[in-house]
């Protein structure tokens, strides 16, 4: 199609699923950073002032169940409710998770007589093109970029009147593959009960046109904000929430394949999560070297097993070089059993709670570690072997 519209959404960190995926994280770290090789599977729910924890852990002794439970309320009071239908001093927090399976257990510890095996089946994608400054695609891109500058407003007090909740969604039109205009923006926020709508109005466009570049903001881009006209009831207190319901909004807002499974709550054994990091990883570097404008990237695994079972390369005709040449070099760069890609990206670190809100992917690397599968090493040694 020579010319088309692609749209993606985000969420904000106060949505009802976001809260939960946060909390999983933060348990993540909270098991990390006493203990580097703790096991965590931990899916939440949240309601009206209710959490609901599930799942399997092995860890340290001194993850008692009041530490548990004042990550939670400490998550959930970081974020910003105090609400009588969610208050983090006042909600219930229920705590049924147990010891991780042996079965799974057996099939991921390293031994003598074998090396460390993934910890399931499954599928995973990297993506990566050069639409944006961080590789990514434009809709998801900036559609995360409008919440994260509402949130940080409202964190610092510049924005008032304005609740945790909030929803994203950028329609661009695409000219010859290039993203050349916005023709809608929907963005729907909680806002207290005596806030003005045409309030909620001003702020909003204000902060879609500090995320965006002016260019894609035309005199024909319509504007759908708060459509219901009132959004005061939010959280968890107006819609359940539920960990790993959001796992396109928390990748490539549906321009790229996903595997399927969630991230958020699963330590670095599980490939759900570290081996979608390298597939990202590879994707990006190759992008950012000049190899090919888009690059989707597939690994395959098997519980207990080491080695990926495949990978899979497509630069989507943005290149002459042959997929097949590269694929088959890209594993000389990084090593992609489990144990490599922790160690290679180094991984077993409290890094988490910092990607549970507004994607995984197109964030910057910090000092303190987060986010290490976006950083851009590769590329010399990408550009020698290739171009």
């Amino acid at each position: 199609m020579s010319a088309f519209l692609f749209t993606s959404e985000s969420v904000s960190e106060g949505h009802p699923d976001k809260i939960c995926d946060q909390i999983s994280d933060a348990l993540v770290d909270a098991y990390l950073s006493r203990d580097p090789h703790a096991r965590c599977a931990i899916e939440t729910a949240a309601t009206t002032n209710r959490v609901v924890l599930m799942g399997e852990v092995r860890g340290p002794d001194d993850m008692t169940p009041d530490v548990i439970e004042d990550v939670v309320r400490q998550t959930v009071r970081r974020i910003g409710y105090e609400q009588r239908g969610f208050h983090w001093k006042n909600l219930v927090v229920q705590n049924y998770l147990h010891e991780q399976s042996a079965d799974i257990a057996v099939g991921v510890d390293e031994t003598s007589q074998k090396a460390e095996g993934a910890g399931d089946q499954g599928i995973m994608f990297g993506y990566a093109c050069d639409e944006t400054p961080d590789f990514m695609p434009a809709p998801i891109y900036y559609a995360h970029r409008i919440l994260r500058l509402m949130t940080e407003a409202r964190h610092l007090g510049d924005i008032k009147g304005l609740g945790p909740d909030a929803k994203s969604q950028l329609t661009f039109l695409y000219e010859n593959e290039r993203p050349v205009g916005v023709t809608s923006v929907v963005v729907s926020t909680q806002h207290t009960e005596a806030m003005d709508v045409a309030d909620v109005h001003d702020i909003v466009r204000h902060y879609v046109a500090k995320a965006l570049p002016p260019e894609f903001l035309t005199p024909d881009t319509q504007y759908y904000i708060n459509p219901t006209g009132r959004f005061v009831i939010g959280g968890p207190d107006g819609d359940a929430g539920l960990t790993g319901r959001k796992i396109i909004v928390d990748t490539y807002g549906g321009a790229a394949p996903h595997g399927g499974g969630a991230f958020s709550g699963k330590d670095p054994t599980k490939v759900d999560r570290s081996a979608a990091y390298a597939a990202r990883y590879l994707a990006k570097n190759l992008v950012a070297a000049g190899v090919a404008k888009r690059c989707t990237l597939q690994l395959s695994y098997a519980i207990g097993v080491s080695e990926p079972l495949s990978l899979y390369l497509n630069f989507h005709d943005t290149t002459t070089l042959p997929e097949e040449r590269v694929a088959e070099k890209l594993r000389s760069f990084i090593d992609l059993t489990p144990k490599g890609i922790r160690q290679h990206l180094q991984l077993n670190r409290p890094i988490y709670q910092e990607t549970a809100a507004y994607g995984h992917f197109g964030r910057q690397p910090t000092d303190e570690g987060h986010f290490p599968w976006e950083k851009l090493d590769l590329i010399e040694k990408i550009q020698k072997a290739f171009l």
